[in-house]
């Protein structure tokens, strides 16, 4: 069973996401349980709690079937004491966002150095404070999105990604969320077949889909290797169309949110019927 959906609004509370999602025909959502550009936000309140839950129900929709996303502020291997532990404490909230409204995973970039500690320092940062938060939360999983390697952003190859789930204690509590624009943007070829049986037999041999909970279904503005995030709707960016038709059938991409960030929401709806038309069309 393929879960495919977008990263939709929760403008108006939690509570509207389900329902947002419904009306693009997804099966699958990701969203933000707070303004993704703030430090601070308010405590989830019942009412909204329990309007999630019973939207969510009411559409269908459970919760290894949602994927949201934490704060693009926070760094999990900031070089310095003050960010590392304000990051720290923010993604704590994150994860315990999550246990409230009943979620079992959440999606963040792991980290950057700054270029001013070395990635191995950064990438042990990056496991403690998954450590710490797993110690401080219950039954929601931290789920290492994979970057393009845009500036000293880590995360970006899958020896890095492996190099912190090593490091994590509990492994039945970490995993990895693979985006395709990220990947192509960091050298993982996808244009093809062939390419993409190449890759994602690397990823196995590196990391293990035993640990893939979840991926973003982007097209790139940029080409290969590139080393930029710029997200395309599908089929009109660098990728092409290979990789859907490549994805959508396999059987180890089942059971997991597969969540569009294309750019234009318009297309979602659309983008949605296209990918589970390569199933039948595989069938």
């Amino acid at each position: 069973m393929k879960y495919i959906g977008a990263h939709v609004s929760a403008s108006g509370g939690v509570q509207n996401a389900p329902l947002n999602a419904q009306k693009i025909g997804a099966n699958a959502f990701a969203l933000f349980t707070k303004n993704q550009r703030r430090w601070q936000a308010k405590p989830l309140d019942n009412k909204s709690i329990d309007a999630f839950k019973h939207n969510c129900e009411l559409v269908g929709i459970g919760a290894d079937q949602i994927l949201p996303h934490d704060s693009y502020l926070i760094n999990l291997g900031h070089p310095e004491a003050d960010g590392l532990e304000r990051s720290r404490e923010a993604f704590i909230d994150e994860m315990q966002r999550c246990e409230q409204l009943g979620l079992t995973l959440l999606n963040f970039h792991p980290g950057s150095h700054l270029k001013k500690v070395s990635e191995t320092e950064c990438l042990r940062r990056i496991a403690e404070s998954i450590n710490l938060a797993l110690d401080k939360t219950e039954g929601v999983c931290a789920v290492i999105e994979n970057t393009a390697g845009q500036g000293s952003n880590l995360g970006h190859s899958f020896e890095q990604l492996a190099e912190i789930i090593d490091q994590v204690e509990d492994k039945s509590r970490v995993g990895v969320c693979l985006d395709t624009c990220h990947s192509f943007a960091a050298g993982y070829d996808l244009s093809s077949h062939d390419a993409c049986e190449a890759s994602f037999n690397e990823f196995e041999k590196v990391v293990g889909f035993k640990y893939l909970r979840g991926m973003h279904l982007n097209d790139s503005k940029n080409p290969l290797g590139s080393r930029v995030d710029r997200h395309h709707s599908l089929g009109m960016g660098t990728i092409g169309n290979a990789v859907w038709e490549y994805l959508m059938p396999d059987p180890r991409f089942d059971h997991i949110p597969l969540v569009l960030e294309t750019i234009d929401e318009t297309l979602w709806a659309a983008e949605i019927q296209y990918l589970r038309s390569l199933i039948k069309k595989a069938a």
